[in-house]
């Protein structure tokens, strides 16, 4: 898969993502039993979608060379370790807010984060795809590798 269509199926799992959130809080109030168990359901299939990502991710360095495999899985390690302290205090502050009775607005504003997160991760992504792109183009002019 190229990095292209990787950056294509995030920005469309993005928009996705947006459409049902808007149709679960216009549902909420109404069918919030449901709506929970059909967020639930979501979120595993998200890990399934992620679990996917990570497989067409290891297949495509699999035909890297080493190097870039190294440098990559120290980068890969850095992020996962940052993603975990994040999640790690998001918890901490999620049992603050519900303690403290305003859970619901922790939620949006936690949420709003996280989109927010996620596009400066896009926009890192789409630096990337065209660094890639114009390295390969480069590379394929007759230039030597750095």
């Amino acid at each position: 898969m190229k990095l292209s269509d990787m950056f294509s199926t995030l920005a469309e799992n993005a928009r996705t993502y947006e459409k049902r959130v808007a149709e679960w809080q216009d549902e909420m109030n109404s069918r919030n039993d449901e709506m929970m168990a059909s967020a639930r359901k979501w979120q595993e299939t998200a890990m399934q979608r992620q679990d996917e990502m990570n497989r067409q991710f290891r297949g495509y360095f699999e035909e890297a060379g080493e190097n870039v495999r190294n440098q990559w899985q120290t980068m890969q390690t850095a992020w996962e370790e940052q993603f975990q302290k994040m999640r790690e205090k998001g918890e901490e502050m999620r049992a603050a807010a519900m303690k403290s009775g305003h859970f619901p607005e922790w939620a949006e504003a936690y949420a709003a984060q996280m989109v927010g997160f996620a596009q400066k991760m896009q926009d890192e992504a789409a630096n990337a795809i065209a660094a890639a792109t114009e390295a390969k183009g480069t590379k394929s002019k007759g230039t030597k590798d750095v």
